[in-house]
This record gives structure tokens, C-alpha cells and sequence, in this order.
């Protein structure tokens, strides 16, 4: 039941909007100036103050300024006289959500009410969507114990306030995108847009007026003038994946953009002003497309301010049981499933398997094994036969479509490393000499590969 505080120093209007609020349901105080509102408001929460405009000691346009001063959660409404009118709304405009004119009905009372408390459901659950949107982003909440991936969230944590440009690179899967959404919620652009445009999904004679918007007559097909993405992110974030697709022509216009903090839409003669951070993200090398001649060597450091790499799930496997609680428990939530467990053989394989899809073919995998077991425990025989039957030799880093010889030999690295170590039971010094490396190498690479606890 919404609270109505009415605010009016005259006593029969308070009496008659008193019988018309009981009638209709609501609760409600009345108070005789504004003075006397704003003790009551800071005392006690109210959804709706019915206010007359001109009272004694404070007036209905103090008593808003107030309000709106201490950022009290409030609806407005102000009540004036025929002849106050033009006042009622300027008080609109100083952020009063409507008037009323005196003498009223109790018709006109009653829907003016109702449209305050729809708008004001539709404002709570806007506020309560974002605050779960929010939630869901936090890195807190991104499934990882590893130390690469702790190493990842302190570099989030770190950077989120800052505008500067970000540049995600990690192989496909690796959660590029709910890392770009963490940096956008754990910033003060949270309560602005993040819009996320994919620059290899859109044609490219159509991607510079997705980016920058048209005006009318720019081209055959340009009816009326187009905002563009950098304009709806105006204030807030834009993510622009797979940036190393975005042509050479357009590198060139987006460079300008994050040097001059403005963009010109298609067909315009002026620039716009706009306050956007950018995060980028691809899971190609771009120091290796700015070798090739396929992307821009002065976009390239424009846009690697901050570097975060995401590291492949083979890389971090001690995140690999965490992730599979998770997937389980949401599974089951979505499907209505009752999967309680893995099994110990199922589970080896899952942390045996190479994961070129990454966290997204973990997830994928998940799914399939808790739909085809129901309840009860996920054995082998729910796993793909591709994870059941893979080859965990060394010939398997080059197979499949990877051939980059950089992550096949890092790969190669950490699975020599790994075997050393398990070899002689954590002992360092021996491990060195099995490996031919220098102890202090060893130390930087059981670090840059997360080998800490492995004996």
C-alpha cells in the first residue's frame, strides 16, 4: 500500500483528500506547510507527496527544492490554484512528476495517483534490474580461483574508473565479454549504456554508419537521420569485439575518434562531442596483424592503453571443478534437471580434455551431460565422445584449426613443466635439471602458467 504525505496549509483541502485517499486505499499524513513536510519526509519514507504550491513559512517550489537537494526518493505532485498554472509547470520542469488544478475532483486525484504509482513500479523495477545486472557483472562473481584469473580480476578492480581505452585479447570462449561488462558495472558509467557491436557481424559497407550514425540523404537508402552505436553509448561504455574485422578504411575514422573524443556521422558536416569509453577485444593477435599489414600500428597502441589477456581454460584447469559446480547448479535451475554430482572418471576427463572452446564449450558440455543424465550422477557415457576419446598426447596441440605455433608452444611449455614437477614430487631444484632450465626460469614460468600446487 503506497504512503501519501499531503502537504496543504489549508484545513478542509487536507480533510477532503484524506476521505478521497482512505476511499481509495491509500495511507497517508497530512502536514500544513512545507516546513513541517520535510521533518516528516527525513522521519519517515513516503511513495507520493501531494503539495500545494503557495503555503506559509515554505512553499510547495522550496519544499521540491529540498527534496531534490537531499535526493529523497519521492513522486511529486503539486496542487495550484486555475490561475497557477504557468507555476505548476515550471515545478514540472524542476522535477515535479505533475499537477493538479484546484478545485480538483476526485476522479482527477485518483488517476493522477495511479499514473505516479505506475511510473514509480516501472522506476523500482528499471532500478532493481540494474542493480541485478550489476551483480551478475561483478568480477566477484566470475567463477575463478586460479591465480591468472585473480591476477585478471586485481587488473578489473584496478581500471573499471579510469576512461582509458582496455584491450581484451583471448582465444574465443575465454569470457572476453562478461570481463567487458565487469569493467562497465564496477565503474560510475554503470548507470549509463554499454552497448556491444561485434565489427565482424556487420557488412562492412553498413558497419561505419552502425558506428557513427547518418543523416538523411547521406546515401540511396538513408530516409531519415541515424544515431549511431557511439552515440547510444554516449556517457557509458562501447565494446567493440573482434576488432581486428574492422576494415583498414574504418581504423582510420576510429582512431580519430578516440584521439578527439568526437565522431562525424555519414553525410554530416559537423562533429559531435561525445564522452564513450571504449573496450576492444579480439581474439587474434593484433601485434602480429600490425606485422602483416592487416590492422593500423597507431590504432594498435592507441587502443592497447591497458592490456588485459585472458588465459585459456587449459591453462587454468584448477578452475575446471568450480566451473562445473556452477554449470551444474545452473543447469538444473533452467531445465529443472536434479544433477547432484560428476563422477571421479568423468571429472578426470573434464580435467584432462584440451578446451579449445574454452569456458563456452565447458558450459556447452555441461548442458548436454545434465540433459542426457536427468538426476543422479554425470558419468562417462554422458560425456561427447570427442572429450571420452581424446588424445592427450603432445601430438594432440596440433590438431584442429589452431596452428599458431605461439600458443602450441606455450602449451607444449606448461605440459612439460606440469610433468616435471608431478615427476619429482614439487622438488624444484630437480625439476630444473629434468627440464634443462635455469631454477629462477622455472619460478617465472610455475608462476606465468598457475603450477604453484602442483607436487
Amino acid at each position: 500500500m503506497l504512503q501519501v504525505l499531503v502537504v496543504d496549509d489549508e484545513e478542509n483541502i487536507r480533510h477532503m483528500l484524506g476521505l478521497v485517499l482512505r476511499k481509495a486505499g491509500y495511507e497517508f499524513k497530512a502536514v500544513a506547510d512545507g516546513e513541517a513536510a520535510l521533518k516528516t519526509l527525513l522521519a519517515s519514507d513516503f511513495d507520493i507527496v501531494l503539495c500545494d504550491i503557495r503555503m506559509p513559512r515554505m512553499d510547495g517550489h522550496e519544499l521540491l527544492a529540498e527534496v531534490k537537494r537531499r535526493e529523497l526518493d519521492v513522486v511529486f505532485i503539486m496542487m495550484s490554484a486555475y490561475g497557477d498554472r504557468d507555476t505548476a509547470l515550471q515545478a514540472i520542469g524542476a522535477g515535479a512528476y505533475d499537477y493538479i488544478s484546484k478545485p480538483f475532483k476526485r476522479d482527477e486525484v485518483i488517476f493522477t495517483l495511479k499514473k505516479a504509482e505506475e511510473r514509480e513500479q516501472l522506476r523500482r523495477e528499471n532500478r532493481a534490474l540494474k542493480e541485478a545486472t550489476a551483480r551478475t557483472f561483478n568480477f566477484d562473481n566470475i567463477i575463478a580461483q586460479s591465480a591468472s584469473m585473480r591476477s585478471v580480476f586485481d587488473t578489473v578492480r584496478k581500471v573499471a574508473g579510469y576512461k582509458s581505452t582496455v584491450l581484451l585479447s583471448g582465444e574465443s570462449g575465454t569470457g572476453k565479454e562478461l570481463i567487458a561488462r565487469a569493467l562497465h558495472y564496477n565503474s560510475d558509467r554503470r548507470n549509463k549504456p554499454l552497448v556491444t557491436v561485434n565489427c565482424g557481424a556487420i557488412p562492412e559497407n553498413l558497419l561505419e554508419s552502425e558506428l557513427f550514425g547518418h543523416v538523411r540523404g547521406a546515401f540511396t537508402d538513408a530516409a531519415r537521420d541515424k544515431q549511431g552505436l557511439f552515440q547510444e553509448a554516449d556517457g557509458g561504455t562501447l565494446f567493440l569485439d573482434e576488432i581486428a574485422e574492422l576494415p583498414l578504411s574504418l581504423q582510420v575514422k576510429l582512431l580519430r575518434v578516440l584521439q578527439e573524443s568526437e565522431i562525424r556521422r555519414v553525410g554530416d558536416t559537423r562533429s559531435i562531442k561525445l564522452d564513450v569509453r571504449v573496450v576492444a577485444a579480439s581474439h587474434k593477435e593484433l601485434a602480429s596483424q600490425v606485422e602483416s599489414g592487416g590492422f593500423r600500428e597507431d590504432l594498435f597502441y592507441r587502443l592497447n592503453v591497458l592490456p588485459i589477456r585472458l588465459p585459456p581454460l587449459r591453462e587454468r584447469r584448477e578452475d575446471i571443478p568450480l566451473l562445473v559446480e556452477h554449470f551444474l547448479s545452473q543447469h538444473n535451475e533452467r531445465l529443472g534437471t536434479k544433477v547432484s554430482k560428476v563422477a571421479a572418471p568423468a571429472m578426470k576427463l573434464l580435467l584432462d580434455y584440451g578446451w579449445r572452446g574454452n569456458v563456452r564449450e565447458l558450459e556447452n558440455t555441461m548442458e548436454r551431460a545434465v540433459v542426457l543424465t536427468g538426476e543422479g550422477t554425470i558419468t562417462t557415457e554422458a560425456l561427447p565422445a570427442a572429450i571420452v576419446n581424446a588424445d592427450h598426447s603432445l601430438e594432440s596441440l596440433v590438431q584442429g584449426e589452431d596452428l599458431s605455433i605461439k600458443r602450441a608452444t606455450r602449451e607444449l611449455e606448461r605440459i612439460l613443466i606440469e610433468r616435471a614437477l608431478k615427476q619429482t614430487r614439487g622438488n624444484r631444484t630437480r625439476a630444473c635439471e629434468l627440464l634443462d632450465i635455469s631454477h629462477r626460469t622455472l619460478l617465472y614460468k610455475i608462476k606465468d602458467y598457475d603450477l604453484q600446487d602442483v607436487e
